[in-house]
């Protein structure tokens, strides 16, 4: 029997945020939006979202607004996520990541609030020592924005061993695409993942793109990672909060495809999608990028009977184009 939820999205005008809102709003609950729009966009809040507060988790006095809506579960997405940026302005990061955290979970507490499903990443990681990479693989991040994730999940634990909070940590690698059914247009701000940037360079935006290196052990010498359509993304974080409320139990899984593409397959996709050429150069590669970084998400399959629709490349491009070239 379908239960409506009072669901609490932080972040919920965001690029991934907006997209899991949508789907719980599909679904029929009751979702509240909390967002600072830094980075998110009005445009990409779904109609059917019932309270919007513009505010900041690092603001009691916004969280206070957003609890007083009778929360039963929380998505977490606000946070600042530029891996490069989080090595130069590290105190940014651990402001807002961290310390924001701690203050949504505490108001979680004040509230009764027991579930949250909380957007990690692989870069808690760093680098593999074996691929695919599973849930059991040693955490060392190699940089500071991975560190705070793991921050968080540490956090996360020690929260529901004390206080009894149920979370659903999703390590994801690299998400990519805008909504199958063209309902998401609001471009993700200042993006640093390839796919995005590659569309910039179609739409004229950028000159060309900078592919980072051309001599790494991989089949064609560019690095390969994992990437993951936002909309196969949304689904499974609308499983793990069914598996939360069901199982009272606590979750930590990866999210992916199991499969890596290089740079060069996804210029040739974005190619063949849009019929227009990439201009690209091959230049020095960045320091801490390893060759390849592909995932494995048998727990995800197995625990949440979740699996990908949409992360092929094909997929993915064709999602993009309307929101970059029409």
């Amino acid at each position: 029997m379908f239960k409506r939820l009072n669901i609490l999205v932080t972040g919920g005008a965001g690029y991934i945020g907006s997209h899991i809102v949508k789907d719980l709003c599909g679904l029929g609950h009751s979702v509240t939006v909390l967002d600072n729009f830094s980075l998110g966009l009005h445009e990409n809040i779904d109609g059917r979202v019932e309270n919007v507060v513009e505010g900041d988790i690092l603001n009691t006095v916004d969280l206070k607004k957003a609890f007083s809506f009778k929360i039963d579960v929380v998505f977490h997405f606000a946070a600042w996520k530029a891996a490069g940026e989080s090595m130069t302005d590290p105190a940014k990061y651990a402001k807002n990541n961290i310390s924001g955290t701690l203050n949504l979970l505490n108001e979680m507490l004040v509230h009764n609030v027991k579930n949250i499903v909380f957007s990690s990443s692989a870069a808690v990681y760093g680098n593999p020592q074996y691929l695919p990479i599973d849930e059991k693989h040693p955490t060392n991040p190699v940089n500071y924005y991975g560190y705070t994730k793991l921050a968080i999940e540490q956090n996360l634990e020690w929260f529901s061993k004390l206080k009894g909070i149920n979370f659903a940590a999703l390590r994801y690698f690299n998400a990519t695409g805008y909504d199958i059914h063209g309902k998401i247009k609001g471009r993700e701000q200042n993006p640093a993942n390839l796919s995005p940037i590659v569309m910039e360079v179609l739409a004229g935006e950028r000159k060309e793109l900078k592919v980072f290196g051309g001599d790494y052990d991989t089949a064609d010498g560019t690095c390969v990672r994992d990437y993951i359509h936002v909309n196969d993304l949304a689904t499974a974080h609308v499983k793990a909060m069914d598996y939360l409320l069901q199982e009272n139990e606590n979750l930590i899984v990866n999210l992916g495809t199991g499969k890596g593409k290089s740079v060069l397959d996804v210029i040739k996709a974005a190619e063949k999608s849009t019929g227009k050429k990439v201009l690209y150069e091959i230049v020095d590669r960045r320091d801490g990028d390893p060759a390849k970084l592909v995932a494995s998400s048998e727990v995800a399959f197995k625990i949440l009977k979740w699996r990908t629709q949409y992360s092929d490349l094909g997929s993915i491009f064709s999602s993009m184009k309307s929101v970059y070239l029409d």
